[in-house]
């Protein structure tokens, strides 16, 4: 956006991340911004945003993630910022909560759906449910895709592979199965180790990455616990890196991902990960089976269930050539369909400055 020449101000809650992106040129502010719902977090949190919004001319207020989003759009409404977006990363809800849980957290989305000009959803099937579900009007809804830099995520050489693989301690003939994500049940984490103990009783050259950081805000034991337990039998062969910058060489490092996840918007994971030319076995939920073509790129498994992801992951270890035809098969699509300049430049700054233009008169756009 700052290429296309908007001035931008970034709001979030202070982290590690804030100085390092400060010294790269960027504007944040940092409010105390909650992962969960709180009431008297919430109110502080709406109270800092509205006087801090209120205190400057904005023209657009684009809001992301579900917390955030919700007190963001509220504070829009009530600092009169003519223009507010949702990017929604995948709504809370989904089908396999309970009824009453679900329900109210689409009473939510329908709530902030008041306070929302336009709603961008990452997939066709989230701008479909936010239509028939009330949450806005198909008028106000564009499914925008997701994508990543094609440049930064190219297949990486055999001496490459070799090297990350030293580096980590993996032998070259070993057969490498990854997960990137936070480290908390709704990513599937549990039945993924479960699965992936059930083939390492089996499979000797069996070994596994685990990529992703666990936050204090997520207060998930049961991840904790399924980890110690799959260390106990896998032993060396688990690799549990935490939170790591270095993800292109660490895909390329790998012959299969997996994302069992419960839940999603649109994940950048599997597409980074079609990008390198591994194929993907996921489970069957909103967003994935977008990205993920079933017997053409990857396998789809029903969510919770290890045995069914111990057995598509067995099919392609078991036969390398299958691998690396759904690998290719997948980049190929990735690249047709994925590339993030067509969604940032070509849907995003494109459509939020056609409305913006018939709102309002200003010709230096403040977001």
């Amino acid at each position: 956006m700052l290429d296309h020449g908007w001035q931008v101000v970034v709001v979030c809650s202070d982290g590690i991340e804030i100085a390092g992106l400060r010294a790269q040129g960027y504007c944040i502010k940092t409010i105390p911004l909650a992962r969960s719902i709180n009431p008297l977090l919430a109110t502080r949190s709406l109270i800092q945003l509205t006087y801090f919004l209120r205190q400057h001319s904005f023209d657009v207020l684009h809001v992301h993630t579900p917390v955030a989003a919700l007190i963001g759009r509220i504070a829009g409404w009530l600092s009169g910022v003519p223009l507010v977006v949702y990017t929604a990363h995948g709504f809370y809800f989904h089908d396999l909560m309970p009824a009453w849980k679900r329900a109210f957290f689409l009473s939510l989305e329908r709530f902030a759906g008041c306070f929302t000009d336009l709603l961008f959803c990452q997939s066709a099937e989230d701008a479909a449910t936010a239509i028939q579900e009330g949450i806005c009007t198909k008028r106000q809804v564009v499914a925008i895709g997701n994508g990543v830099d094609p440049q930064r995520f190219k297949p990486g050489s055999t001496s490459c592979i070799d090297r990350t693989r030293f580096e980590l301690g993996i032998p070259k003939d070993a057969f490498v199965v990854g997960l990137i994500g936070r480290q908390v049940r709704e990513k599937g984490i549990a039945e993924f180790l479960e699965a992936m103990v059930l083939l390492a009783k089996r499979y000797t050259h069996l070994w596994v990455l685990l990529i992703g950081e666990r936050l204090a805000s997520d207060h998930d034991k049961g991840v904790w616990a399924s980890l110690v337990s799959a260390q106990a039998a896998l032993g060396h062969r688990l690799l549990a890196l935490g939170s790591r910058e270095d993800i292109p060489p660490l895909l390329a490092a790998m012959d299969l991902f997996c994302l069992p996840s419960w839940r999603e918007g649109m994940p950048r994971t599997i597409i980074e990960a079609m990008m390198m030319a591994k194929p993907v076995v996921a489970t069957n939920i909103r967003g994935v089976r977008e990205e993920v073509v079933p017997g053409q790129t990857g396998i789809l498994v029903p969510v919770r269930s290890p045995h069914a992801l111990a057995s598509a992951v067995e099919s392609i270890l078991i036969n390398p050539g299958l691998g690396i035809s759904l690998g290719q098969a997948g980049r190929g699509r990735a690249l047709n369909l994925y590339d993030e300049r067509n969604v940032v430049t070509i849907q995003i700054n494109r459509i939020i400055k056609e409305m913006l233009s018939r709102r309002s008169s200003h010709n230096s756009p403040h977001v």
